[in-house]
């Protein structure tokens, strides 16, 4: 089987100007390193070969690694943020992917594509359409992985930043999301409402285990009552920029090093 590997980018020193659609709680930097150090010992514990991207210091959002890429088979579809001030995260990311092997392609004007609107389900990849992805780059990233086989579904996002903001997937494909700010759930053919927002973000550790943030504790309680064992960890600092556990890392499970 591959090796799982996870690209993660370092917070750097202008972090606490991070894009917020609200009012900017005050963000502690040295608080939030520390943070972003245990969350990448905790992939590491459970066996994810953590892969530092180049810094991209300027670039208050860098840390949100996810957003600047995504994934399908060995495909690196390198996005393009929808927001400008974002556009530098991304060289270092695509050389990143490059020299694990994976096959490059590129969103282009006027297309706009965040990482952090796509959500894998098996080969079904949804595609939010929102205040961050728009619908060319919906349709660019239709034709770069309906080719390999993925069934490309878009779905609204109107209620928060980005859809992985609203839902992630459990590991039987089941889409988990806090009610008030899905669109749409009937749009996903298994649906578990959780009581907290921060207990839709869930990363997929292996073996049952799932990443999630400690400030979403009964949403942690149900899942592991229904069979899985929820790892949690502090990312205060990251929820304060609308940030969350999936968006830290850019997990790999189909590209050879």
């Amino acid at each position: 089987m591959p090796s799982k590997k996870a690209l993660i980018r370092r917070p750097g020193p202008r972090i606490a100007e991070g894009l917020v659609t609200g009012v900017r709680p005050p963000v502690d930097p040295g608080l939030a390193l520390r943070q972003w150090a245990a969350y990448v010992e905790t992939l590491a514990a459970h066996g994810w070969q953590t892969l530092e991207v180049e810094p991209a210091d300027h670039c208050p959002d860098a840390v949100f690694v996810e957003d600047t890429v995504t994934v399908f088979r060995n495909v690196a579809l390198i996005a393009r943020p929808g927001a400008p001030s974002r556009l530098d995260e991304t060289p270092g990311v695509e050389e990143a992917v490059a020299r694990l092997g994976a096959s490059v392609a590129w969103v282009w004007e006027p297309g706009t594509l965040d990482g952090g609107d796509v959500l894998k389900v098996g080969d079904t990849v949804y595609v939010g359409r929102g205040g961050r992805t728009n619908a060319d780059g919906v349709r660019q990233l239709r034709s770069a992985f309906e080719p390999l086989g993925a069934r490309v579904v878009a779905v609204p996002v109107t209620r928060v930043l980005h859809l992985k903001s609203a839902v992630t997937a459990l590991p039987d494909g089941t889409v988990i999301g806090y009610e008030p700010l899905v669109d749409h759930p009937s749009l996903f053919p298994h649906f578990l409402p959780v009581p907290e927002e921060a207990g839709a973000h869930v990363v997929l550790l292996g073996g049952g285990k799932l990443l999630m943030s400690a400030s979403a504790p009964r949403s942690a309680e149900l899942l592991a009552d229904v069979g899985f064992d929820p790892v949690l960890v502090d990312i205060s600092e990251f929820e304060k920029l609308e940030g969350c556990v999936t968006c830290l890392s850019v997990r790999l499970r189909d590209l050879y090093a």
